[in-house]
């Protein structure tokens, strides 16, 4: 399928055209401002996310109240979080290896926020488009791999050691599925590039009753939609995937020797991480930012997929049992691998019948 040109104006440039100077000056700091904004936005999310909605949602899970006696309906306890764990003091065990022990917690949240840089989240709100969009967010959540890795050896602690093992081998398991079954898009819509996928599934699908439904990737090809969901799930580190840290194994994995600002860091790249998984999803098989109503309400759309990713990580979370560690890699390459390779080779078979 040959890819459709689209012309759409960047949030850096919005921004520079308000500026009352132009120039490079001015596309400098708009696009600054703009991540600046794109950034806030994430936190935002991350912190309703982290402290409230996951105790909310566990809670209701597992029929219990959760948080609700500081602030109205226990939001305030998103502050009181952020005084406690913040005030608490940095130790660094004997024998870390510094600097990679301080970088470690620092390149898992900036490589999530990074991946965003591509990601077109309606009302014209995108920080860049460049062709390889997708390979690019790809790219960008990969890095995490490396903080992980340096977070795990870095600790000297064998419980650590072995949580950056194992996410580094979750990651080898599951990213190369979640990327070849990404693949199977980029052939059938021929590009790269995140807007113009998103673009592709703005056309009418099928028409039922009066009712036309779009051009969605999950209704053209939902196996591959299960597919990415699932190699999403293990991407993210939620149940039953969640083997990296594994509290009833390695005591919390990589993450063991850390408290204070580090931890804050870790969980807050680990929230930014499932709503990037959230955004890929929704770019890929849910049309962006598209959905009823007009344009302008794109962010709104946007903001609701990536949160229905994030409930449906939750509700895994506390429904779903963990695997054993040679269950968990056994799925990876002798399931997922295997099937989103036929995924791609079927859908590449069925664009060239339909060429």
């Amino acid at each position: 399928m040959v890819a459709v040109v689209t012309l759409q104006q960047m949030l850096p440039e919005t921004i520079a055209g308000l500026l009352p100077f132009g120039g490079l000056a001015a596309d400098i700091v708009g696009a600054l401002i703009g991540a600046f904004l794109i950034a806030n936005f994430l936190l935002i999310n991350t912190a309703v996310a982290g402290p409230w909605a996951k105790r909310k949602i566990t809670a209701a899970f597992t029929d219990r109240i959760a948080v609700n006696r500081i602030g109205p309906f226990g939001l305030f306890v998103i502050v009181a979080d952020a005084v406690r764990l913040l005030s608490k003091e940095l130790i660094i065990p004997d024998g870390a290896d510094r600097p990679a022990y301080d970088l470690g917690p620092l390149l898992i949240p900036f490589s999530a926020l990074l991946g965003f840089a591509v990601i077109p989240m309606g009302s014209g709100i995108q920080l860049a488009d460049p062709e390889t969009g997708l390979a690019f967010a790809f790219a960008a959540s990969s890095i995490a791999s490396l903080g992980l890795m340096m977070m795990g050896y870095a600790s000297n602690n064998k419980y650590s050691l072995l949580g950056g093992l194992r996410a580094v081998a979750s990651n080898i398991a599951y990213e190369i599925p979640l990327i070849v079954t990404a693949l199977s898009i980029v052939v059938f819509t021929g590009t790269l590039q995140t807007s113009e996928i998103v673009a592709q599934q703005g056309e009418a699908f099928i028409t039922l009753g009066g009712v036309t439904i779009p051009q969605w990737f999950a209704f053209v090809n939902p196996f591959a939609f299960v597919l990415f969901v699932a190699a999403n799930l293990a991407e993210v580190g939620r149940n039953p995937f969640d083997v990296p840290e594994a509290p009833t194994e390695i005591v919390a994995g990589y993450q063991t020797e850390y408290s204070s600002v580090y931890f804050v860091l870790i969980y807050l790249g680990e929230f930014i991480h499932i709503f990037l998984g959230g955004a890929l999803t929704a770019v890929l098989f849910l049309g962006g930012a598209a959905g009823p109503g007009p344009a302008a309400l794109g962010i709104v759309w946007f903001t609701m997929k990536i949160w229905a990713f994030f409930l449906f990580t939750q509700w895994a979370r506390s429904a779903i049992p963990r695997l054993r560690v040679d269950q968990f890699i056994e799925i990876g390459w002798k399931g997922m691998l295997v099937l989103a390779f036929a995924n791609l080779v079927l859908t590449a078979v069925l664009v060239g019948v339909l060429a």
